[in-house]
């Protein structure tokens, strides 16, 4: 293996699964807390020093390490112990076609800021998120108990039924930019395009204010595909189980659903796999829809061409791989308090709710957008020729 992917590789397992993903859960219980009007989690201390309860998710691992695993009796041990690695694994290894950073050019070196620049990115993420569906409903099915087995009911039918919104969803995106690679994807977006330009088409530009024609905006895919964001969001969130799509964990109904009957580091697979998938959506939305690692107005040739004769192309690079890694990390950021704030502030779908929002709303929504989007993009094609 290059020592580059492997950089690559430990880059992302330092900072997506061993700094943010403990952080995600101080995260939820402080950002909650100050919803509610609360103090939130502040009691674990090291040396008296408490560090706004940063020292929590450290208490929780060193708890569930020590913690007695317990499998019940009737259960299948193998797939019990698998399920929860499935999980966590395919959570873990979804981050390989996210690109954090652009292309940089050192000598005769180049860089990618990614770790596999697999052409078909977005199906391997679609592929991945399938096989996360086995986890819990092996879960539900090997622990032996009725509330696991409902939980896993539940998981599988709601994960299989929004994958198909999901996938639908960024029709339009790939109609867009024309590809499935997500580094092409966000290449496309370091750049800029004019407001309601496409109204060229249908002759009504010169009726419109001149103001307009100054206003440019990033060509970011929320700005293109805006229905799009808004339906992806929300079938990847039910994808991942997190409320308000929690129905496979519902605890007024079902105990805690398809891990009832875990403890210990097996439930800590669990529960880590569910915050490492709230980071990978915050990803997946950064590069497809937030323009990735591009800062807006600031495309990468302007700066590296305003750096360079300053520091050289070599330090110019570095400088420029600095600032666009630091605003993907800047964008992830935003789109996980954006998730918990929805997470804290919707409350829980029936389950007929949930499979209506699925079926009947997001899925007619997702194929118009495709047809509307298909219908837009021939007009300004045909006009352009």
């Amino acid at each position: 293996m290059p020592w580059d992917v492997v950089a690559k590789s430990l880059f992302i397992l330092v900072v997506a699964v061993a700094a943010l993903a403990p952080v995600v859960t101080w995260v939820e219980r402080k950002q909650s807390a100050v919803m509610q009007d609360r103090i939130g989690a502040n009691r674990a201390d090291l040396f008296g020093i408490r560090l706004l309860g940063l020292l929590h998710p450290a208490a929780d691992v060193l708890k569930l390490i020590f913690k007695e695993d317990v499998v019940p009796i009737g259960a299948n041990r193998v797939m019990h112990l698998v399920a929860p690695l499935i999980a966590a694994v395919a959570a873990i290894i979804s981050f390989a076609v996210i690109p954090y950073g652009a292309t940089y050019q050192f000598g005769d070196s180049t860089v990618n800021l990614v770790a596999a620049d697999i052409d078909w990115g977005l199906l391997y993420i679609f592929a991945v998120g399938s096989l996360a569906a086995y986890g819990t409903i092996l879960a539900g099915w090997a622990s032996n108990s009725n509330w696991s087995l409902l939980g896993g009911i539940r998981a599988s039918a709601q994960m299989i039924s929004y994958e198909v919104t999901m996938g639908l969803s960024v029709v339009g995106v790939f109609m867009v930019f024309g590809t499935l690679k997500l580094t092409d994807m966000a290449f496309a977006q370091d750049a800029t395009f004019r407001l309601l330009g496409f109204l060229e088409v249908f002759g009504v530009v010169d009726h419109l204010p001149r103001w307009l024609a100054w206003i440019q905006l990033p060509m970011w895919g929320v700005f293109l595909q805006p229905l799009g964001f808004i339906m992806f969001l929300t079938a990847i969130m039910a994808e991942n189980k997190r409320p308000p799509f929690d129905i496979p964990e519902g605890e007024s109904e079902i105990v805690a659903g398809y891990h009832t009957e875990y403890s210990g580091m097996r439930f800590g697979l669990f529960f880590m796999a569910e915050f490492i998938e709230v980071i990978v959506i915050a990803g997946l939305m950064t590069a497809i829809f937030l323009g990735g690692w591009s800062i807006p107005y600031l495309p990468q040739e302007r700066i590296i061409g305003a750096l360079e004769p300053l520091f050289g192309s070599g330090m110019a690079n570095l400088l420029c791989m600095v600032a666009h890694v630091s605003t993907f990390l800047l964008k992830v950021v935003f789109m996980i308090w954006f998730q918990m704030v929805l997470r804290w502030t919707q409350p829980r779908f029936r389950y007929d709710q949930m499979m209506d929002l699925c079926w009947k709303i997001l899925l007619p929504l997702s194929i118009a957008n495709a047809f509307v989007t298909g219908t837009i993009i021939l007009l300004v094609r045909s006009y352009g020729s």
